[in-house]
């Protein structure tokens, strides 16, 4: 992947976190709800793929572990557990 993919795929991260960030904190988007957790989902996603290219192992281990709590709840979110 070339360096501006990657640094493209970076800064699709920072702004889909900041997107969400601020629309829940307006509470234009709710943490329960898919959009939500896509931004979530993507911006995890883009600061990985950057955080590998320059072997930020932090910031790799942080967003992982972001990007599996966005799908956990995107999974709850599609198949919701009923209780009787």
């Amino acid at each position: 992947m070339s360096d501006s993919l990657i640094e493209f795929a970076g800064w699709i991260g920072v702004v889909s976190y900041l997107i969400a960030y601020l629309l829940l904190t307006l509470r234009i988007l709710h943490a329960d709800k898919l959009p939500y957790q896509a931004l979530n989902v993507i911006g995890a996603a883009g600061l990985i793929i950057s955080s590998v290219h320059t072997h930020d192992q932090q910031s790799i281990i942080v967003n992982v572990v972001w990007l599996l709590i966005g799908l956990g709840a995107m999974v709850k979110i599609f198949w919701p557990t009923r209780t009787f």
